[in-house]
């Protein structure tokens, strides 16, 4: 008996069909949907299904999720072909008074939408934002408008220093 259920493995009808399942929905999501979010799925299409049967129902059927690429993307190329402009603060930050002196900078933060770069700058005697930008490229159209946005706020007085790392977006001809 027992060799004859070896050699004969019963069918189960149910796991099948969650398998063809499975293999659709991972299909549909481009291989996007871990054990959880499948779980949730196959529930609410009314399979009596836990976490750990779809996982290792994804396993036999060779779904395998596939990462979303969290690179984090690059924020300064000093390396370019552009001219800069003289270090005239030269790492002396402290300001006298308002609207002297600003510096800017690029980061990168982590959103629903994937990677978006934040350009922004920052008031060196209040130590206050001014002006700041967000896009999904990082080029000279992002810090243009952290730029803009500064000078419609503050409305600077000619003679203001705007000091930058010196990268292709704040050097560039724009």
């Amino acid at each position: 008996d027992y060799l004859a259920r070896q050699s004969h493995p019963v069918i189960d009808v149910e796991e099948t069909t969650l398998i063809v399942r499975i293999q659709t929905i991972a299909a549909k999501t481009r291989s996007s949907y871990g054990s959880r979010r499948m779980t949730k799925v196959l529930q609410e299409e009314g399979f009596q299904v836990g976490r750990y049967k779809v996982r290792r129902l994804m396993k036999e059927a060779g779904v395998v999720v596939k990462r979303r690429n969290t690179r984090k993307p690059q924020t300064t190329d000093s390396r370019h072909g552009y001219g800069v402009a003289p270090n005239v603060l030269d790492r002396q930050f402290d300001v006298t008074q308002p609207n002297l002196a600003w510096a800017g900078d690029i980061t990168y933060v982590w959103t629903q939408e994937g990677w978006l770069y934040l350009a922004v700058l920052l008031d060196l005697y209040s130590r206050k934002v001014v002006g700041w930008s967000l896009g999904s490229r990082m080029d000279v159209g992002l810090v243009k408008g952290a730029l803009e946005m500064a000078i419609g706020r503050r409305r600077p007085a000619s003679g203001l220093i705007h000091h930058t790392d010196r990268g292709s977006q704040y050097a560039c001809h724009a």
